[in-house]
C-alpha cells in the first residue's frame, strides 16, 4: 500500500491527510471502522483525484466528510429497497456514478462495487476485492474506468 500511496502523491492530486481524530470521528459517525487499506489511505490523504484535478477527474476518491450511505446519496432514502445498508460511496466517477465500499464484513478487507446511477441498486457488481487492489488497477488505467473494459 505504501508504494501506491507514494505514487499517488508523486503523480496525482492528493488532499492533505486526515488526522487520527478525524478518522475516529468518522468511524463514530458511520458506525464502522476503516479497514487497513482505507486507514492508510486517509491518514496519507483525505481524498484525492487521479490523473486530473477537479472538476474533470473521472477518479475522485471522496474525503471522509463526503462518504455517506450509498442509498441516501444515490436515491435519497435510507431504506433497504434502495440498496444495502453496508454500501457507502467512496469514489465519484462523474455523471452521478460511484464506486462503493461494502463494509458488511467487519474488519475487511472491504470489496469495492460499481454503482451505475441508472441501474442502482438492482445491478451492483464487485470490481475489486480491496481498496489496495482498486487503487493499483486505477493507477494503471491511463484514466480509463478499468472495470468497464472487463
Amino acid at each position: 500500500m505504501q508504494t501506491l500511496l507514494e505514487e499517488l502523491s508523486r503523480d496525482h492530486f492528493p488532499n492533505p491527510p486526515a488526522t487520527a481524530a478525524q478518522v475516529a470521528d468518522f468511524e463514530e459517525k458511520v458506525g464502522w471502522r476503516l479497514d487497513s487499506d482505507l486507514r492508510a489511505f486517509y491518514l496519507h490523504c483525505d481524498g484525492a483525484t487521479l490523473f486530473r484535478r477537479r472538476p474533470d477527474a473521472k477518479y475522485r476518491i471522496l474525503s471522509l466528510s463526503e462518504i455517506e450511505r450509498a442509498r441516501v446519496r444515490m436515491r435519497g432514502e435510507d431504506d433497504d429497497s434502495m440498496g444495502a445498508a453496508s454500501w457507502y460511496t467512496l469514489l465519484y466517477c462523474q455523471d452521478s456514478d460511484f464506486v462503493l465500499v461494502d463494509v458488511a464484513q467487519p474488519g475487511g478487507p472491504y470489496p469495492l462495487l460499481d454503482a451505475f446511477h441508472e441501474t442502482y441498486p438492482l445491478h451492483v457488481r464487485q470490481i475489486a476485492g480491496s481498496f489496495q487492489e482498486f487503487l493499483q488497477r486505477a493507477l494503471r488505467s491511463s484514466n480509463k474506468l478499468f472495470w468497464l473494459s472487463d
